[in-house]
């Protein structure tokens, strides 16, 4: 218990949490990893399958066939057909390192320094070398000897950036997407969007929320997860949620929870309100490198706003370190 095709089943819901962080970090970066996550995602949903069809219930012996005896057993052990295959050969040793010829070199390099300080121990004689340049051969005081020369760019000038750079390059504008992708709802680059809903969710289902700018989300039923990454003034509603609702890089966001979620994270994000539920008031909220964040508790027919601590102080108590938060002065 489980049985095969379900147990397969909860692995695949298993893998999809964490093949999600694959995709949010390589989604736009490298496709291969895209294709990866696909491609092992469909290895178990093949295998769930194949199990219906040919395995419901596990392996079974068949009824029907022949019935191995004592003797025909004990020939099989004994004899070789059963013997494991012989193991490959080992490969090739490496060849010999490249043999440098490092004498040569460094008496190369000897010489060559031993003639710097020769020609540097000469002192006032080292100008001795230099010929004498006359009035009419120099440029500053021969102005037509200047109009002969071709300009010389600046070395500064070559290294600053022409208007074709990447940097002064306006942003690409990505389409909006509000779709299921297998068992992913991806709602992305979503302006001015404050209808956005979800229904028919099912437990397996995961939604993630990428660059999304002043816009709404309701996700209605129960559903794994929800990633919030890259977005601004950006409001979601849920009913429930059996995983973690994760908050990336984004600012000015509030969240309302309906019903239960055990584990809120925030991370990286400037502004995050909560307003939690009844049912949900066991909620872990795990915050780092995140500001602004309250959590909103409902309390006679109202809610009650309390701060999560951005300030922490450290002490040695003599064997370990004492990490407690600072207090909040309104």
């Amino acid at each position: 218990s489980p049985k095969p095709g379900p147990y397969v089943k909860e692995m695949n819901d298993a893998a999809t949490f964490y093949t999600n962080r694959v995709l949010k970090d390589y989604k736009h970066s490298d496709a291969r990893h895209v294709d990866w996550v696909k491609s092992y995602l469909n290895i178990w949903s093949e295998l769930q399958a194949y199990i219906k069809e040919h395995h419901t219930t596990g392996l079974t012996w068949s009824k029907t066939g022949p019935v191995a005896s004592p003797m025909f057993m004990r020939s099989v052990l004994t004899s070789g057909s059963c013997a494991s295959p012989p193991l490959p050969p080992p490969p090739p040793p490496p060849g010999p390192p490249p043999i440098f010829d490092t004498e040569t070199v460094k008496d190369e390099g000897t010489a060559s320094r031993s003639a710097l300080f020769a020609q540097l121990n000469q002192g006032e004689a080292i100008t001795k070398g230099l010929r004498h340049v006359s009035d009419d051969q120099k440029t500053h005081k021969n102005p037509s000897l200047r109009a002969q020369c071709p300009s010389v760019r600046s070395p500064t000038k070559s290294h600053t950036l022409s208007p074709t750079s990447p940097k002064n390059s306006p942003q690409q504008s990505h389409a909006p997407v509000f779709e299921l992708e297998g068992k992913k709802w991806r709602v992305e680059y979503q302006e001015d969007k404050n209808d956005l809903v979800i229904n028919n969710t099912e437990l397996k289902q995961v939604a993630y929320i990428f660059k999304c700018n002043k816009s709404t989300l309701q996700i209605k039923g129960k559903i794994n997860s929800i990633t919030i990454d890259n977005c601004k003034k950006f409001g979601l509603v849920f009913d429930n949620v059996v995983g973690i609702v994760e908050v990336i890089n984004s600012r000015d966001i509030e969240i309302q929870v309906m019903g239960k979620v055990p584990t809120i994270s925030i991370n990286k994000t400037e502004g995050c309100h909560i307003y939690l539920s009844e049912e949900s008031l066991d909620c872990e909220i795990v915050s780092a490198k995140s500001s602004e964040m309250n959590i909103l508790i409902p309390q006679d027919g109202d809610y009650k706003e309390f701060p999560v601590p951005e300030q922490f102080k450290t002490a040695w108590d003599g064997s370990k370190l004492v990490t407690e938060p600072a207090e909040i002065v309104g």
